[in-house]
């Protein structure tokens, strides 16, 4: 995708504010109720704020949203307390049939036109941080878990297959800082941007990094603390710092 300068949220406009104020009214409303009753009036009112919502749908008590009319939730889905949705301009997430949010995840966007999509039975464990930046894009496949307190995000496009399990604490980056300059601050040189794919069946151990430009193929096993700086063939075994293959699954 070549290279990217640093992009500053718009200013929002009239109508931008006004859907932020619905939304905050209407979950300051019934946002704290517990369960049982404050699950049938999410499910009822929340329709009135949300770019789609199936049936049922178990949102705990305490879950924030910035802006609502962005978010499509399908059926099945349940969101823990404490978990962040920040949304605030032109963006599209989708949370697929019977996704699971556990407590403290947080999915946000910067700028406009990201799309974060997360496929059928999609598990974020606790903390999980999810950020796409102005034009990023995130999309997990259908039954993948993530493990507690990874953190993905990236101007670029970070796609994950079906059925993977990526493990604690790991680390999945779609851009890189430019420093070349000598004369420039680093923050100010902007980004390169190429992606990360991760391909059905994978498995990152505890506390793996992913760096950006880098495919990992089917079915492969990355061990934990492993730091992945180039493509891993399908159907390997790769361990270390830089992570290197040391063997086939066979």
């Amino acid at each position: 995708m070549g290279s990217i300068t640093i992009t500053k949220n718009l200013k929002p406009s009239f109508v931008d504010l006004w859907f932020r104020g619905k939304t905050l009214l209407l979950t300051t409303l019934v946002g704290w109720i517990p369960l049982p009753p404050g699950q049938i009036l999410r499910n009822l009112l929340y329709r009135i704020i949300l770019k789609q919502i199936g049936f049922p749908v178990r949102i705990r008590p305490n879950v924030m949203f910035t802006d609502a009319r962005w978010i499509a939730i399908d059926d099945l889905v349940t969101i823990d307390p404490s978990v962040c949705i920040d949304i605030p301009q032109i963006n599209d997430v989708y949370l697929g049939k019977s996704v699971k949010l556990h407590q403290g995840v947080r999915i946000s966007c910067r700028g406009q036109n990201g799309k974060v999509f997360l496929g059928e039975k999609v598990c974020l464990d606790r903390g999980v941080d999810v950020k796409v930046h102005h034009g990023g894009q995130i999309v997990i496949g259908d039954r993948t878990y993530v493990g507690p307190y990874t953190c993905m995000s990236g101007f670029g496009k970070i796609e994950i297959g079906n059925d993977c399990l990526i493990a604690s604490h790991s680390a999945i980056y779609a851009h890189n800082h430019n420093f070349s300059d000598p004369n420039k601050k680093i923050a100010e040189q902007g980004f390169s941007v190429k992606g990360i794919a991760l391909e059905d069946d994978c498995w990152l151990g505890n506390g793996v990094k992913v760096m950006d430009g880098v495919t990992i193929g089917k079915g492969s096993v990355i061990g934990a603390g492993a730091v992945v700086t180039k493509d891993i063939p399908p159907y390997s075994v790769a361990v270390g710092v830089p992570a290197k293959v040391i063997s086939k699954r066979s």
